[in-house]
């Protein structure tokens, strides 16, 4: 292929943050796409093969856009920009950052930051109750509180409900001291970590003492009815399907529900059946019920976060065909042994009938 050069030029007042520490940006960016980029005077010269300069041409476009509406450009959105080009979907990466959730307490702005968080987050917003399955760091249950902190600003819910499974992650706790509440705080704080960022620790401590936001174990919801509320079930994995069919009975007029687990990080009991399991496959035809499977790809948490996740996948993908083929060979075993067996008694049957 012939080679090619273009120029782009860059604002001087967003070359660091597109750039990155040490030009670190620059380097991924010239590494993974084979081009040789040279920064001057705020300008960019890309040179490589015709395909290459125009992917690495669009990738600066976008972060150069995105660090034009303020965003501070990480490594992820490097990560995801360069991705997205090998789809051919270069300017999605723009087109999600215009969804904005809410802000934090902090004045950070709240937005998915990948195409299955933003199918995620536009599932919330159209289904009554929303499934969001898939590994650490995929941001379920943040973008979940963040839609609920919205709604209840904006008064579409009277009130936030968070409940999880209260149950140990493959460690035995033992009997932890104080009262009910201080048993119980270990198991949620996940939960309370994201509402202070969002909330603030006052805004929070001002609504819980008024009951408008509950803060619960999943045993505490039996024999209630869930009304005008958003409702987040957090790692669902951990349900039992008793527990998840009681859960999702409890729902009431003008409620909306979020449910969040990852299948790859069960802590139930050897032999048990995951609620979550059951109920993405018993509940996968109903209109009013939406599913979005996350994946490796919509990580947002460190870089090498991803590339564990990914690894995880890899490795267990390997290791499922492995078990299914040792299942299959162990049943062609049994069946050949048991042929064996009925045919020495049918010759065994002949001989003494004779």
């Amino acid at each position: 292929m012939s080679l090619m050069e273009t120029i782009i030029d860059v604002p001087i007042e967003h070359e660091k943050n597109v750039f990155g520490q040490f030009d670190a940006h620059v380097k991924m960016i010239e590494k993974t796409l084979n081009v040789t980029i040279i920064a001057r005077n705020g300008e960019i010269k890309l040179i490589g093969e015709n395909d290459n300069v125009t992917k690495a041409k669009s990738v600066f476009l976008n972060l150069i856009e995105l660090s034009r509406r303020g965003n501070t450009i990480m490594e992820q959105n490097v990560n995801y920009a360069l991705s997205l080009c090998f789809d051919n979907k270069e300017s999605a990466i723009v087109e999600i950052d215009q969804d904005l959730i809410c802000h934090t307490i902090a004045g950070k702005p709240i937005k998915p930051k990948t195409l299955g968080q933003k199918s995620y987050v536009d599932l919330i917003r159209k289904k009554m109750i929303t499934f969001g399955v898939g590994p650490a760091g995929t941001g379920k249950t943040y973008l979940a509180m963040a839609m609920a902190v919205t709604a209840f600003k904006a008064d579409d819910v009277s009130k936030i409900i968070l409940t999880r499974p209260a149950i140990e992650a493959g460690e035995k706790l033992g009997f932890l001291p104080g009262d009910l509440q201080s048993k119980v705080d270990p198991y949620l704080r996940p939960l309370y970590d994201a509402l202070y960022q969002i909330m603030g620790a006052e805004g929070y401590l001002k609504n819980t003492e008024k009951g408008l936001i509950e803060v619960a174990p999943l045993a505490y919801m039996r024999g209630r009815t869930l009304e005008n509320a958003f409702i987040i079930l957090d790692e669902a994995q951990n349900t039992t399907p008793a527990q998840m069919k009681m859960f999702l009975t409890r729902i009431g007029f003008g409620s909306k529900v979020v449910i969040t687990g990852d299948l790859s990080q069960k802590d139930l009991p050897t032999g048990t059946q995951s609620g979550l399991d059951v109920a993405l496959k018993v509940l996968g035809k109903i209109d009013d019920i939406g599913f979005a499977f996350l994946t490796g790809q919509d990580v947002v948490r460190h870089p090498l976060v991803q590339k564990i996740v990914m690894a995880y996948e890899s490795y267990e993908s390997k290791v499922s065909k492995t078990d299914t083929t040792n299942d299959k060979n162990k049943y062609q075993r049994k069946f050949v042994k048991n042929t064996k067996i009925q045919n020495n008694n049918d010759k065994s049957y002949k001989r003494k009938k004779s």
